[in-house]
C-alpha cells in the first residue's frame, strides 16, 4: 500500500477518553473505533492497539521520549 498515515491530534469525550483522531493531511477527524483497524493492519506510523484486560481496545502513541505527543495530551487532557 502507500506510506503510513499519522496521527497528529485527537478529541476525547465528556469521560477522557479518546473518541477521535485527526490524520495528517485530513482536514476531519476520524472516529477512534475506525482508526483501530487501521493501526491494527500497522498502517499507523506513530500509533499501536493495545487489548487491554478488560477486554477493551485502546489506540495507544507509540513510546517515546515525549509527551506532547500522546493522544491525552494531543486531546488537552493533561
Amino acid at each position: 500500500m502507500g506510506d503510513k498515515r499519522k496521527i497528529v491530534d485527537a478529541r476525547a469525550d465528556s469521560e477522557g477518553d479518546i473518541s477521535h483522531v485527526l490524520f495528517e493531511g485530513n482536514t476531519n477527524f476520524t472516529p477512534v473505533e475506525q482508526a483501530i483497524p487501521i493501526a491494527e493492519r500497522g498502517d499507523v506510523e506513530n500509533a499501536h492497539v493495545v487489548h487491554a484486560g478488560d477486554k477493551k481496545v485502546h489506540l495507544r502513541t507509540n513510546p517515546n521520549n515525549k509527551t506532547g505527543d500522546n493522544l491525552d495530551d494531543m486531546a488537552g487532557d493533561t
